[in-house]
């Protein structure tokens, strides 16, 4: 029984020493997949936070003091130049009005009397003079009390949509006093902070001096107008380096209102871009790296730079050559300058099962 016992033990050690020596053979054996970066002309899409504002937004004051005397308009209206909204009580600018303008009648027949008798030399130059400036004055108050009557009747100075009312229909207003806001939204302003390293990139193609963006909105869906970007601020913020871009967009259906947010696209076109897929890569204190195979078939990692990510690709700024044969998946179970075993996958097979943006 013994015997029995010792020849099953050593049946099993053998075994067990069979299946690792198998299992150590089938690890040194694998190969890993090898590729190489590849040269292509494709293009990217890079998302800026923006403000939407539109090309004119004011705010309508009270310009003499009185009651509000009447109200045309309604809150969120659109309305039209020069369309009546608000009306101040008038009656003291009105009865002002009517005494300037009799001063003015009683002005205007005593110069010509007094200019008949200067035709006539009964009276002198001097009088007739006299009488000419108190006919100047007498119209210049007509006219300054016809400007304060005016200021009590608020018009609209341009099409726009009307923002909610500050005052009610018979509040005192002051000089100056806000009564609402006016904003013509036909066309909006769109602003948006760009880093000066990409702002150099995106100027420094000449055909690019009027750039083309998109407006993707606050539900993810994009603003099926095209936006031009015609103005850059002058100066770089010195706490962000960041420089403000200001895109225009038309808006026919009036759906963008003042203040709404989104996110602006740009799209660059790059040529000649050297491509990599991002699983190729590991990060180390936010740098970027890669493994590359020596002529010995020993992989040492390397530092790269990443110019723009794509979609499961990054365009390399420097760092790698196209005849470098880098590690390209199995990064994780590896170590540096570990000799391993390797298959060459094509580049471009490797990219045609990615999704990306490359043409």
């Amino acid at each position: 029984m013994r015997r029995i016992l010792m020849l099953i033990g050593l049946s099993g050690a053998l075994l067990f020493t069979g299946c690792e020596s198998h299992k150590k053979e089938h690890v040194e054996e694998t190969k890993f997949p090898v590729t190489s970066p590849i040269e292509k002309d494709t293009f990217f899409t890079k998302e800026y936070v923006c403000q939407i504002r539109s090309i004119q937004h004011i705010e309508l004051r009270a310009l003499e003091r009185g009651y509000l005397h009447k109200i045309y308009v309604d809150e969120g209206q659109y309305i039209h130049q020069g369309q009546m909204m608000f009306q101040i009580m008038p009656a003291l600018y009105q009865a002002e009005f009517q005494k300037a303008q009799a001063e003015a009648e009683y002005a205007e027949i005593e110069y010509r009397n007094i200019k008949s008798l200067a035709d006539s030399n009964i009276v002198s130059p001097n009088e007739l003079a006299l009488a000419k400036a108190r006919l100047d004055k007498a119209k210049a108050q007509l006219s300054l009390a016809q400007v304060h009557l005016n200021f009590t009747e608020i018009k609209a100075p341009f099409n726009g949509i009307m923002d909610r009312f500050h005052v009610r229909l018979g509040s005192l207003l002051d000089e100056g006093d806000l009564i609402t806001t006016l904003s013509d939204i036909s066309q909006l302003w769109v602003y948006f902070n760009v880093p000066e390293a990409e702002y150099l990139d995106l100027k420094s193609n000449p055909k690019d001096s009027v750039m083309k963006v998109q407006l993707r909105m606050a539900n993810q869906k994009i603003f099926d107008q095209i936006g031009e970007v015609r103005t850059i601020e002058a100066d770089f913020n010195n706490e962000t380096g960041n420089i403000a871009f200001r895109a225009t967009f038309p808006n026919p259906n009036l759906l963008l209102r003042h203040g709404e947010t989104g996110n602006v696209l740009v799209t660059k076109e790059i040529n000649n871009a050297m491509l990599i897929p991002q699983k190729a890569t590991f990060e180390v204190l936010d740098k970027k790296y890669v493994y590359v195979l020596d002529e010995n078939n020993v992989i040492h990692s390397r530092k790269i730079s990443i110019a723009a990510e794509l979609p499961d690709l990054y365009v390399v700024r420097a760092g790698l050559e196209y005849s470098d044969k880098i590690l390209l998946e199995g990064l994780r179970i590896v170590r540096e300058n570990q000799k391993i075993e390797y298959e060459f996958e094509k580049p471009n097979h490797v990219i045609n099962h990615l999704k990306l943006y490359a043409e």
